[in-house]
């Protein structure tokens, strides 16, 4: 039984969700909800072209709730912390750019919400 509490203590909810062609990650915990997107919307060239971009994450930044523009939501699974990566800081990555992690044989990025919000405009 303390094995099975144990492994839930260190799993993360991760949300996947597709910018064009790419597959990222986010703390599902980040995520207030999911909504249609509004031409207002925050878009991150740095995440790809969208295609479409009929979905927003809503998450809350210092300034209030902020929504990010992407393709499509694929879900949230739980991955066990030992699976999750930092970037090194040799990686040229965007500052949002925190870690990867593979799932199902594919390399993920995953991002943080606020810091999206944080750099837009920088480059």
């Amino acid at each position: 039984m303390m094995d099975e509490q144990t492994s839930v203590e260190e799993e993360v909810d991760i949300l996947f969700f597709e910018v064009g062609e790419h597959l990222y990650g986010t703390d599902a915990s980040q995520v207030l909800r999911i909504e249609r997107s509004l031409p207002e919307d925050l878009s991150r060239v740095e995440l790809g072209e969208l295609k479409h971009g009929r979905r927003a994450l809503v998450f809350s930044t210092e300034e209030g709730e902020s929504h990010l523009k992407v393709d499509v939501v694929r879900g949230v699974r739980p991955i066990p912390v030992g699976d999750l990566r930092r970037l090194p800081p040799a990686v040229n990555a965007a500052r949002f750019t925190i870690g990867a992690c593979l799932d199902q044989a594919r390399l993920v990025l995953l991002i943080d919400l606020v810091e999206t919000a944080k750099t837009q405009g920088r480059h």
